[in-house]
Formats: C-alpha cells, sequence, structure tokens
C-alpha cells in the first residue's frame, strides 16, 4: 500500500516547520525536502520523511515528488529569479498533483515587481490546482534578519519611512497552509491574504519592543541607499537579495502593507497573535 505525503519545501524555515507542525496534527504524512538532510533529521527525527531536494539540481525532483498528492512551495530566499522554480513547478504539473500551496506575499496580484506574482501566473498557467497564500511581513522579520541591530545596538533599522504594516506571525502563516493542504479540494484555486490584526508603524513596533524589553529601542528610519550599503557591505548578505527587500520596502512605503483581512480567522476559527504577543512569546530572540 502507497501512503500518500505532502512535500514541504522550505521545512527547516521560519514558515516551512511549522507547515510541517501543524500538518503532523492532522496525521498527514509529511516529507520534507531540502539541501541538508542532517539539519531536517535533528529538527524533525522520525515524524517525517527526508529526502535531498535542491531547485537548481533537477535531478532531485523525481524522488521528492515520489509518493506526494499535495506541496508546500516556498521560494528560497537566494533565487530572486521566478524562472528558478519553473522547472520544478514544471515538474508537479507532471505529477498531477492535487494542490500546490505557493507562499506568496501580500499584493502581488497587483504588484509585479517581486518574484512572486510571475510565480504565481505561472502556476496558474499551467493549470496546477493552487492555492496562493499572500501573507503581510513576518513578524519573524523582526526576530530574525534585523534582530541583530535590536540587540546590539537598541535600534531597527529598517528604510520602511512612516508606513504602516500588518504584521502576521510565521506560526499563524503555517496554521493556514497547513489547513489548505489538507483540505485540497475545499481550498483549490483560491488565494488567502493572511495579516495580523493591526497595523503598526515601526516607531510602534519601536515602542513595544521598548516596554516589553525594558530597553529604550529607536526606529533609525535609513534611506534605502544607506539600508542596501549596510546590509551588503557590513553584514554580507547577498545583493539580489538585499535588492529584493529594498524593493519590497519601497513598495511598504506605498501602502502596500497595511492592509488588514480577517481570512486567518476566516480559514482557522481563532484570531491570529498580536506583535506585543509575538514579543513576549520570543522574547530571548530580543535580548
Amino acid at each position: 500500500m502507497i501512503t500518500i505525503k505532502i512535500l514541504v519545501t522550505g521545512a527547516s524555515g521560519n514558515v516551512g516547520s511549522y507547515v510541517v507542525n501543524e500538518l503532523l496534527k492532522f496525521n498527514e504524512k509529511v516529507k520534507v525536502a531540502g539541501t541538508n538532510i542532517k539539519k531536517l533529521d535533528v529538527k524533525f527525527g522520525n515524524k517525517v520523511d527526508s529526502v535531498y531536494f535542491d531547485f537548481t539540481d533537477r535531478t532531485t525532483f523525481k524522488e521528492a515528488l515520489d509518493g506526494v498528492d499535495r506541496v508546500f512551495l516556498m521560494r528560497p530566499p537566494h533565487l530572486g529569479k521566478p524562472k528558478d522554480l519553473y522547472p520544478f513547478i514544471d515538474e508537479i504539473k507532471a505529477h498531477n498533483i492535487k494542490l500546490v500551496s505557493f507562499l506568496s506575499l501580500m499584493g502581488v496580484e497587483s504588484n509585479t515587481i517581486p518574484p512572486h506574482h510571475k510565480i504565481e501566473k505561472y502556476i496558474e498557467k499551467l493549470e496546477i490546482p493552487y492555492s496562493h497564500v499572500r501573507p503581510g511581513f513576518f513578524m519573524q522579520n523582526l526576530s530574525g534578519i534585523h534582530c541583530v541591530e535590536i540587540k546590539e545596538k537598541n535600534e531597527i533599522f529598517i528604510p520602511a519611512g512612516k508606513s504602516k504594516t500588518s504584521f502576521i506571525d510565521a506560526a499563524d502563516i503555517g496554521s493556514s497552509i497547513a489547513i489548505l493542504l489538507h483540505n485540497p479540494g475545499k481550498y483549490k484555486n483560491t488565494a488567502h491574504t493572511i495579516t495580523g490584526p493591526e497595523a503598526l508603524d515601526y516607531f510602534e513596533v519601536a515602542e513595544i519592543l521598548s516596554k516589553i524589553t525594558g530597553r529604550k529601542i529607536k526606529y533609525t528610519k535609513p534611506g534605502f541607499l544607506k539600508y542596501r550599503n549596510y546590509y551588503i557591505k557590513k553584514r554580507g548578505l547577498d545583493k539580489t537579495y538585499v535588492n529584493i527587500t529594498v524593493a519590497l520596502y519601497f513598495m511598504t512605503r506605498m501602502g502596500t502593507a497595511k492592509k488588514i483581512t480577517n481570512s486567518f480567522y476566516e480559514l482557522t476559527g481563532r484570531k491570529p497573535h498580536t506583535f506585543e504577543e509575538f514579543v513576549k512569546n520570543n522574547i530571548n530572540d530580543f535580548v
């Protein structure tokens, strides 16, 4: 008897790990894919099947999709070109997958700048059953890549100006995606914009962080050039990745990140975490 599984790409990352754990709560059989099998085995143990997978190596596609009927698709941050994912999406089409849930981005249906837009369109063009998830900015951006400046300098170094953002916890994103993959027939050919319950500017974010950490944390509101130079030259991050974040923060200044939706509640029946709850739950990331 063949056991049907759900393939989770990016399983060792913020969202992917939550997707896996939520799917296991539904008693789904899960296959996790990545280039570091040891890391996946340490993270999930024998609760899942692990398979070596690389978006840039077509020879890894067949084994990754063997015995799979649903896929969580996440673009690795270092692959900035939509075409980098097309060969694997072609392979998904060839396997007659019931549903692919792609981790997209809020507002990409009308914003052609981020690579997510073309990836969505390519999935739809191939007529693969899909359920796009379009979250707002992750709260984990602050506890992850941006926590260095928060911890070492007591400052938020992000070029978002005075714009507001409806941050969402990656744990909530994972819950949403798991529900979609668990119910492929119900959510076939749908798109879901999921956000947190409030839109905050980074001055308000700094106030919340200050209150909970007990330190005075400031939002320095850098310009795009200063931010780009710092993250490439000082932090040593990949230029393509930094350029994408600059584009996203440019769009944020245009008001694209402040929308608040009820989609998370409609999917899960509960309210999404507030940023204050997130900071309290992840306080060690900020101190």
